[in-house]
């Protein structure tokens, strides 16, 4: 199979595993939006929504380090730019989501 076809592949998975992650959030967020902080840090202390915020930070992290991949390969010319531009935003949504996910885990 060729790089571009597993991509393509990745990206519609990772966006239809990202749609009910999408709706449990935007659900829960319009429940705790106007509480006060401590709603909120109760919200995310609990154990069925930090591993649920977990997995959607990290599906929507790799959804859009891939569709901002295929920008970069689809208006950047030069090679060597494309390819420091990929390395650094792949770092990026790798530590991103590991100092978001340890960040919720140690508010409890």
């Amino acid at each position: 199979m060729h790089v571009s076809t597993k991509k393509w592949l990745f990206t519609k998975i990772s966006s239809l595993i990202l749609i009910p992650f999408m709706i449990w959030f935007i659900i829960n967020f319009v429940s705790i939006y106007e509480n006060d902080y401590q709603e909120v840090f109760l919200f995310f202390t609990e154990q069925p929504a930090k591993i649920l915020f977990s997995v959607f930070i990290i599906v929507a992290f790799f959804f859009s380090a891939l569709t901002i991949s295929e920008v970069f390969e689809d208006y950047l010319n030069d090679q060597k730019i494309k390819n420091v531009a990929n390395k650094l935003l792949y770092i990026f949504a790798i530590i991103m989501p590991l100092i978001t996910i340890t960040g919720i885990y140690n508010l409890s």
